[in-house]
């Protein structure tokens, strides 16, 4: 069957025919005028008064034509050849030694030579070349303010604004799209049929939301929503960044956004989006930038647009940004965003379906179940997800695979969260085995302590900048977490420099532990000064003054602790760690035996999954390797590195967080 597809209409735009046309016509017309300065000195030759003289004796001069008595313009019968124009001449010119001479007029007629008189009219080269630098300034003086502009915009034009009307013709997304985010669309919904039925809300007197605010953290699908919300509306949708409104010259930013708002009054009702609004929406008087700022101006005319003295009826703004707590009160208040939609992190089910919208593009086998990916990816965002997708349809196309199988997936998986596998890096005996016993360490204390979080895999494969790896995950989404879960995280962390310790003595420890002790640190003073569970220091918040002075709305820092509550704290943090260093310690003298089976497994597998270290616990032996395609390559980081995972809240526990030792 033919394509029957039309074909796609060209875009005859003047604003673009016109953008160099004052720089084309520059370019031609200096070449054309010179052409036409080289062609009339071609046609006539100035000689001296002399060689005239000689040849109208010689009877060799046609006819002439005299300009205001004082030039003769002339042709001769025969050419002349002239040493001062290097060539034959045959139309002169020459300039009489005295103006309206009678002798002269009467030498010509005794010679039988044809006599005219014109006037000194300026030609049209001469009018060009008078002109000739006036047009080159004015071009110059254009071209350069053209390219003053960013994108080589219209001179003048700065407080034009930079929104994009999407019309019919953008590739629409819709909320079928979307997933993770079922109250965001659903608050989304609710501002579209707004705009399409209006009197459904209005007959109760409700009114028209003047904007949408969403908040949350990167790659959780903001812009995408804003994007269905486009392709959902079939209204104008204006989009634009908040850094378009910044622009080097002052008064800019305000006259782009009364442009903007007048181009939705235009349209409405009609859909604003503003991407990171956080880029013009900071907090007035805020840092070092000072009072007359012109991010500031541009902020208070979006504050008149949005609720001012005259309304904007018909005009939904909707904003997007992550760094909400840096925006102006002013901006936030009702009437100016009237709601505010939390895009989160999303939950084991909406991980499920945006794993789901993602795969129906990817030719999947049979053996991968989205829901074990799911619950094997906590605290990761749609944009994560994605890439995740992506990177183990990348690894299939390498292997030269028809479909993506669950492995593919997995070792996506590890090397979205823990990077590239080291495979050209070798270690030596001795530093293999001492990362085994390492992993193994925090293998054990994992398994053994209660509270923690289930063993996912260790392994001992370089990965990234680090050399080893023990994964837990937690066997549902957690969005709190208590003492005890907390405590045993820092004895698992601790696990592997003790394992060390037990095992080549206390000479021979490695620094391989750094980043468990730089974690471990981290996590004990939050565990005493913010979270208050110290009996010691109590529920008290020590230190909260932590904001960077170009981000928060402080100048310079406040000491709100006295010295001794800092002391104590450092106490209470030290006390804490070292109770966690002898939990560990002990743990792993209690369980000598399964540190030594798990190390030597790891030698000889590399890497041991949940179910392999199940069996060990029990003492079994290891079964034969599974054979299969693809083989699943783990994930792995430097000895002593515990990945724990993502909070659904900032605030809680990082994970899954992978550095090196």
């Amino acid at each position: 069957m033919a394509d029957r597809t039309p074909p796609p209409k060209r875009d005859f735009s003047w604003g673009k025919i016109s953008k160099t046309l004052s720089l084309w016509i520059i370019v031609i017309l200096i070449p054309i005028v010179f052409m036409q300065v080289n062609g009339a000195r071609d046609q006539m030759t100035e000689i001296d008064y002399s060689t005239y003289s000689q040849q109208l004796d010689l009877d060799n001069v046609q006819k002439i034509s005299i300009q205001e008595g004082k030039v003769i313009n002339g042709d001769f019968r025969h050419k002349v050849p002239s040493a001062a124009a290097a060539k034959d001449v045959l139309h002169f010119s020459v300039h009489l030694p005295m103006a309206n001479d009678p002798k002269e007029i009467e030498r010509l007629r005794a010679k039988n030579v044809e006599i005219s008189a014109t006037d000194a009219k300026p030609s049209v080269v001469g009018q060009l070349l008078t002109f000739l630098p006036f047009f080159l300034v004015l071009g110059i003086f254009i071209f350069i303010f053209r390219q003053m502009q960013a994108g080589g915009a219209k001179a003048f034009s700065f407080g034009k604004s930079k929104a994009k009307l999407l019309t019919g013709d953008t590739p629409k997304v819709t909320f079928a799209d979307v997933a993770g985010a079922d109250e965001a669309k659903e608050e989304l919904e609710e501002i579209i049929e707004f705009l399409r039925d209006p009197q459904k809300y209005t007959r109760l007197g409700g009114r028209l939301p003047k904007g949408v605010l969403l908040v949350g953290p990167p790659g959780t699908g903001k812009t995408l929503l804003a994007r269905a919300v486009a392709g959902e509306a079939g209204r104008p949708f204006f989009s634009m960044s908040g850094s378009d409104f910044v622009e080097m010259f002052v008064g800019v930013g305000a006259s782009r956004v009364r442009d903007l708002f007048e181009q939705g009054k235009a349209h409405a009702p009609c859909i604003i989006f503003i991407d990171e609004i956080d880029a013009v929406g900071r907090h007035r008087g805020a840092g070092l930038g000072g009072g007359h700022d012109e991010r500031e101006q541009t902020l208070n005319q979006l504050l008149v647009e949005m609720d001012g003295f005259e309304s904007n009826e018909g005009v939904i703004l909707i904003a997007a940004t992550n760094r909400p707590d840096v925006l102006d009160p002013a901006l936030l208040r009702p009437g100016r965003f009237d709601r505010q939609v939390v895009v989160d992190l999303p939950d084991l089910r909406g991980r499920e379906e945006i794993l789901r919208v993602h795969l129906r593009k990817v030719p999947v086998a049979d053996d991968v179940e989205v829901t074990v990916i799911a619950r094997g990816t906590p605290g990761m965002s749609g944009a994560d997800l994605a890439n995740l997708v992506n990177e183990a349809a990348l690894l299939a196309a390498r292997r030269n695979a028809d479909k993506v199988y669950l492995a593919d997936l997995e070792e996506a998986k590890d090397k979205v969260m823990l990077g590239a596998e080291r495979k050209s890096m070798v270690m030596k005996d001795d530093e293999k085995r001492n990362t085994a016993y390492h992993e193994a360490g925090h293998a054990v204390c994992a398994i053994k302590t209660p509270g923690c979080d289930p063993l996912h895999k260790v392994t001992i494969v370089p990965r990234g900048r680090a050399l080893g790896l023990a994964f837990t995950l937690p066997v549902e989404d957690r969005y709190s977490i208590t003492r005890q879960q907390l405590e045993a995280m820092l004895v698992m962390t601790y696990g592997g420099r003790v394992a060390e310790e037990l095992v080549f003595g206390h000479d021979k420890v490695t620094t391989g532990a750094s980043n468990d002790i730089q974690k471990a640190t981290s996590l004990a003073r939050r565990y005493v000064s913010q979270w208050g569970l110290s009996d010691a220091i109590g529920p008290v918040l020590v230190g909260d003054n932590e904001q960077e002075v170009f981000l928060g709305r402080e100048l310079s820092r406040h000491r709100e602790v006295s010295e001794r509550t800092a002391q104590l704290v450092d106490a209470e943090v030290t006390r804490l760690l070292n109770e966690s260093y002898g939990r560990a310690k002990q743990t792993l003298i209690d369980n000598r035996d399964l540190l030594e089976r798990m190390a030597e497994a790891l030698l000889e597998r590399e890497t041991l999954t949940a179910d392999d270290a199940a069996l060990l616990v029990q003492g079994n032996p290891l079964p034969p390797r599974k054979t299969g395609v693809p083989p699943v390559v783990p994930a792995s980081v430097a000895p002593g590195v515990v990945v724990q995972p993502k909070p659904a809240r900032p605030g809680l526990l990082g994970g899954p967080e992978v550095a090196p030792a």
